[in-house]
């Protein structure tokens, strides 16, 4: 893009940020119904068990988005990392599927990660319906990469909205209708919204791929892939997407067998929705410095300036809500928490506040390395986090004796600050960005 400005980017970015803010709603819309259902605090509790292991087994496609992205240019590369999403597709449900085995499942959740038994039950359900969400998850971040490089952001926006309104359309379906637990709307809701979001993002992205079916390897002048290029390039990724959403499930092993442990299972999930919520802006900036760099670095400084400002607005904005009475407002009024439950989820979302605009950042840092096709260190920077949390919540919950969700905030701050060091560390060091292009 030609004389990239904070406007340019911004018109780029937005819808892609719509994309993630509507994401971010479903969790305290489905927390929401869940919790104004029976037995809210095993339902809350097992919905977030659920929905971590979920996203747990969804790692491995999650960065289908930015390798597209970043990578499909020509009718032959398309058809290559197609084919590749395809298969990673299929391994992924495979292995969801047999951890799903009741001989496996809940020797893990009881024993290892210590549940309750009421809690791994309605897990347990609620996983089977999220069976399919993997691989929908991967099918549609792959087309919405192509629409980002196609610059047709509006339309993966498009596709979100499509996913929110079935979710929601479901969940007050069942609420009002329904007499499933809570935690079972929640997961039927969830994996109707993403199954019509992935048809939606490929009926959208059809003038696209039509395009690039026109183009051969010689008129886009990019490299062509082969599948030792393709898995140089994407299992770094994919490690690094694993550890860093293996984060939540980790975290829930060690909630499971803290202090006050069933009020932090029930709280988290709630919390995590209303971070989320300003963490998602910084997500969906990794594709914007993917797609905005540009050949020759020229986009770097511009977006380097919105890097600045976007981070301090998403974090000023959390550290609002988290500092004032508008924390009560939203966990008891909006989220439905009861009083006990609202008062006890203030703390670790005050010490959460500056984790959105650690986000912007990480999100910019990992667009530059991927732009420069060297993602190995975005994989050891997650490793760096990963490890830091593990650190922290050992000393926090076993040594110090903190309640879960409290140990388990000031563990993810933590890692999440290391990363960051980690990564500006490397940038100065690699000499990845010519100096002309940051001076």
């Amino acid at each position: 893009m030609e004389n990239l400005n904070s406007k340019k980017i911004f018109v780029f970015w937005m819808p892609l940020a719509v994309t993630w803010l509507m994401m971010a709603v479903e969790g305290p819309l489905l927390a929401a119904v869940i919790a104004r259902l029976a037995a809210p605090k095993y339902n809350l509790a097992a919905y977030g068990v659920a929905y971590a292991i979920a996203v747990f087994m969804e790692a491995p496609i999650i960065m289908l988005m930015s390798a597209s992205t970043a990578l499909v240019h020509d009718r032959f590369n398309y058809f290559k990392l197609r084919n590749f999403a395809y298969r990673l597709n299929f391994a992924v449900t495979l292995i969801m599927a047999l951890f799903l085995f009741p001989a496996v499942f809940y020797p893990v959740t009881i024993n290892v990660i210590g549940l309750p038994g009421e809690v791994a039950r309605l897990t347990h359900k609620a996983c089977l319906l999220l069976l399919a969400w993997p691989a929908a998850i991967g099918y549609r971040r792959f087309y919405q990469g192509i629409l980002i490089r196609s610059n047709l952001t509006r339309r993966v926006a498009y596709g979100t909205a499509v996913r929110l309104s079935v979710m929601a359309l479901t969940a007050i379906l069942l609420y009002k209708f329904g007499r499933l637990d809570g935690v079972l709307v929640g997961a039927t809701a969830l994996t109707l919204g993403v199954t019509a979001e992935a048809v939606a993002s490929r009926i959208m992205a059809h003038r696209a791929v039509s395009a690039l079916l026109e183009r051969s390897e010689h008129d886009s002048g990019d490299e062509k892939l082969d599948n030792r290029r393709i898995y140089s390039f994407y299992y770094p990724l994919a490690l690094m997407s694993m550890l860093g959403l293996g984060i939540q499930p980790m975290v829930t092993f060690f909630l499971g067998k803290s202090p006050m442990a069933l009020i932090s299972l029930a709280a988290l999930p709630v919390i995590n929705s209303l971070v989320f919520i300003f963490r998602s802006l910084g997500l969906s900036f990794q594709e914007v410095g993917i797609a905005l760099l540009g050949r020759k670095w020229e986009g770097f400084k511009p977006l380097r300036r919105f890097t600045l400002v976007l981070g301090m607005c998403t974090a000023g904005g959390l550290i609002l809500v988290a500092f004032t009475p508008l924390s009560g407002i939203w966990f008891h009024k909006v989220s439905g928490l009861t009083l006990d439950l609202a008062r006890f989820s203030v703390l670790p979302t005050q010490i959460l506040a500056l984790i959105p605009g650690l986000m912007v950042l990480l999100s910019f840092q990992r667009a530059i390395f991927v732009h420069a096709r060297k993602t190995k260190p975005i994989t050891i920077a997650t490793a760096v986090e990963v490890a830091s949390i593990i650190l922290f919540l050992v000393l926090n919950i076993h040594l110090i004796h903190v309640p879960g969700a409290v140990a388990a905030a000031a563990a993810l701050i933590t890692g999440r600050f290391l990363a960051n060091v980690y990564l500006f560390l490397k940038l100065k060091a690699g000499n990845i960005i010519p100096t002309e292009a940051v001076n």
